[in-house]
């Protein structure tokens, strides 16, 4: 499973989604959605444009946790 690490990134770097908004011009709704990890299809657009924001790499936002239930 594909999961989004946004919200510690952000925590950590003390910025809120709407000031990552500001920064990535992308809309506070869908830096929201990415933020609570509701994202079904990852934009590569997006990513790339919260990396630069965050002056991070893709690892830094996103993680591959194993799913027990689907991996046997």
């Amino acid at each position: 499973m594909i999961r989004l690490t946004l919200a510690k990134c952000l925590d950590e770097r003390g910025i809120t989604r709407y000031e990552l908004a500001k920064r990535t011009e992308v809309k506070f709704q869908t830096i929201d959605r990415y933020y609570k990890n509701r994202v079904v299809r990852y934009d590569s657009y997006i990513l790339d444009r919260i990396c630069a924001a965050l002056d991070c790499s893709l690892s830094d936002i996103i993680e591959y946790v194993k799913d027990e239930k689907t991996h046997k």
